[in-house]
């Protein structure tokens, strides 16, 4: 069995999956933050599928990019989850999460999460399902400067954009309505296929993947966190057909 949680932004998510589906899964919108919220949903739903943390087989968990607070909430109950239970980890981009849905449509897709100051982060696949750019941090005018062809636009990020995206590019824009409960099921999916295949993660030097760091402290960066060295163009498990 395997626990998947996503506290990539308001809406957080936990999901039950065992070796062939998503068992159970919930969703719901954080007002202040997950801190108080994340434990209880967990324990609510092992109790509903009739599981205890000692029959998990491994955790998920989203890595971002999204809050800052609410990253750090999910990753930390991952890691002391995985930890007490002696069950390995696995991280999954949210930007991967987002996009998983529409990787076998034969179209580019650019998934957006929203960053703050009128940007978003984003990542575009080509349409085999691989990315073609590095992940970052810009706003919807330089975004569409790169994009000409015809493109699926997924993720929270495209409510703030819709106007300019559709402006911009016309019938060559299809714009996805955001359902955030599909995100922490694509964790549960891709977290059980990555764990089969011993795709494993350290709890030692597993991190958030902030595009934007945060502002207190350091100098603001635009760059991704390494996350053991992982190239770009990565692909990802791709939903069953």
């Amino acid at each position: 069995m395997l626990l998947a949680l996503d506290t990539s932004t308001r809406y957080a998510g936990v999901a039950i999956a065992d070796e062939e589906r998503v068992m159970a899964s919930h969703s719901w919108h954080s007002t202040y933050n997950h801190t108080t919220e994340l434990m209880p949903a967990v324990a609510q739903i092992l109790g509903h599928v009739g599981l205890t943390a000692s029959d998990l087989g491994g955790v998920a968990v989203a890595l971002g990019p999204g809050g800052f607070s609410a990253l750090r909430v999910g990753i930390s109950a991952a890691k002391g989850l995985a930890l007490v239970s002696k069950n390995p980890i696995v991280g999954v981009s949210s930007l991967d999460l987002e996009a998983f849905p529409y990787l076998e449509s034969g179209s580019q897709v650019c998934a957006l999460i929203e960053a703050g100051r009128e940007e978003c982060a984003t990542a575009l696949f080509g349409q085999d399902g691989t990315r073609i750019r590095e992940d970052r941090v810009c706003g919807v005018a330089e975004l569409l400067t790169e994009i000409t062809d015809p493109t699926i636009f997924c993720g929270e990020g495209v409510t703030a954009w819709r106007t300019e995206i559709t402006a911009g590019m016309g019938s060559n824009a299809l714009i996805v309505e955001p359902v955030p409960s599909n995100r922490v099921w694509a964790l549960a999916v891709i977290g059980r296929r990555k764990l089969a295949a011993g795709e494993t993660g350290d709890l030692t030097t597993m991190q958030p993947e902030y595009l934007r760091m945060p502002s207190i402290g350091a100098p603001k960066q635009r760059d991704r966190v390494p996350q053991g060295g992982r190239a770009a163009r990565r692909p990802i498990p791709k939903p069953a057909r």
